[in-house]
């Protein structure tokens, strides 16, 4: 017999389950907003090491986050791991205008078979940056060119991030050139992502591949700061739907716009078209996500409640010599589409619920429900890596359902620097997962301690790790 789900039920449950966590209160901070994506917080505590020369500081982070999930894959049963990061990294300032940074991390994941252990969870001991900061600069503008591994991260992370929730965050080998004012940015880069070798030296693809230019302006208008983007590309030896093989050129063009509205209101839009060949096919697909929030600051624990839309193209395969699922790039995925991350930004629709707290300084909630749809019935299932999760058979899915999640998580600093999350996901398999063996519901728990601290010939350390 065909299993059959309920979602307005489901749906039911999310709703209360947010009314019910909204409903207490005591006093009323200041407003503390949470990220949909988990930002770093706390401090980095400055220790004075006075061996060491003034030209070269030493940071390190220490990350280890337990986590129990009850359908790993979403077939193999329960697990219980633990993921440990070291990161330690040298900054050095032979000149005032070189600047040169080293960081090395060591990853593991503790508790796993080696056979099911994620790309991004393991890597014993490498480079994960390393490049040189030529800059100069006059008044309030800086320029900066970077060379070598480094990070690259905009905005909302949602089209280029370094996916920190990760064991193995994400860095490129390339070139940044990067002019910057007090309010304004543009970054022109040339780079390729760094692939994860667990058990050798890490390394990028032939050539340069991912080029673009990210702006940030804000200085015209207060309260709006718009990022436009273009982003290209390329690949070798890739092969159309027609079987033939041949080169890729995708280009990406599009803008963020983050702003504040009258009665306590802020809003967050993405948007972007993608054009270009693969092989003897075109590419024509896209992208949107809205994001509107309401701070109710008169109540205690100054509620912020928020909706968010996001649709992402799939193909429809009208076209045999056209492709039109979006290419999710490099973003930052962890809890977009629900704390399990299941899922990536490729042929995909979502609508969700946020409500988060700040119960103290120092304390925030967040509790989201999320309803999830395929864009198009007959393109695949994608993960979060832009693997896919289920083919879809040659006449398309029966419908579009992959299901419905709740996730609630909270983060809490002490004494500044030590920084611990716990949060628990779980996601109802729609149509789509239970009719094609994948219908074990998931859920997820995790529990993490992060502490950063910096070595410095004086107290004069900075908090501005990124």
């Amino acid at each position: 017999m065909r299993r059959t789900t309920n979602p307005h039920a489901r749906r039911s449950r999310i709703f209360v389950l947010i009314a019910l966590l909204g409903a207490f209160s005591t006093h009323s901070p200041s407003q503390t907003i949470y990220s949909d994506y988990p930002q770093k917080k706390g401090k980095v505590q400055p220790l004075v090491w006075r061996p060491l020369p003034n030209w070269i500081t030493l940071d390190f982070e220490l990350r280890g986050r337990t986590e129990g999930q009850t359908s790993f894959n979403y077939t193999q049963g329960n697990r219980t791991y633990e993921l440990t990061r070291a990161w330690g990294s040298a900054e050095l300032r032979p000149t005032r205008f070189l600047t040169g940074y080293l960081q090395f991390m060591d990853t593991h994941a503790l508790g796993l078979p080696t056979h099911i252990v994620a790309s991004n969870m393991r890597d014993a001991f490498d480079l994960r940056q390393g490049y040189l900061d030529l800059h100069t600069g006059s008044g309030d503008t800086q320029i900066h060119l970077f060379a070598g591994r480094q990070q690259l991260r905009f905005g909302s992370e949602r089209i280029i991030g370094v996916s920190d929730w990760t064991n193995n965050s994400r860095s490129w080998d390339g070139f940044d050139l990067r002019i910057s004012n007090n309010k304004n940015q543009l970054d022109l880069f040339s780079t390729s992502v760094v692939a994860i070798a667990p058990t050798s030296l890490d390394r990028h693809g032939a050539g340069l591949t991912f080029h673009g230019a990210y702006a940030s302006i804000s200085s015209f208008k207060s309260k709006i700061r718009i990022s436009p983007y273009v982003l290209v590309h390329t690949a070798h030896d890739v092969v159309s739907q027609q079987g033939k093989t041949g080169s890729s050129v995708r280009t990406t063009f599009g803008a963020e716009i983050e702003g504040l509205l009258p009665y306590h209101l802020c809003y967050e839009w993405n948007g972007s078209l993608q054009r270009g060949s693969y092989s003897s096919d075109s590419i024509h697909a896209g992208q949107t996500f809205f994001k509107l929030h309401y701070t109710a600051e008169h109540l205690p624990w100054q509620p912020r409640i928020g909706a968010e839309f996001d649709y992402a193209t799939g193909n429809t395969h009208r076209n045999p010599t056209r492709i039109s699922t979006y290419d999710q790039q490099y973003p930052s995925n962890h809890n977009a589409f629900g704390l399990l991350d299941l899922f990536g930004y490729q042929n995909i629709r979502q609508e969700r619920l946020h409500l988060d707290l700040g119960p103290t300084k120092n304390l925030t909630f967040l509790v989201q429900g999320e309803f999830l749809n395929l864009a198009q019935a007959k393109d695949n299932v994608y993960s979060g890596s832009a693997g896919t999760v289920i083919k879809s058979p040659a006449t398309g899915f029966a419908t579009t359902s992959l299901g419905t999640g709740f996730d609630a998580s909270a983060k809490y600093v002490y004494h500044e620097y030590l920084v611990a999350n716990i949060g628990v996901g779980h996601l109802f398999p729609g149509e789509v997962l239970s009719d094609n063996n994948h219908a074990t519901p998931g859920t997820i728990a995790f529990f993490s301690l992060t502490y950063r601290f910096r070595l410095d010939h004086s107290n004069n350390a900075r908090n501005d790790i990124p």
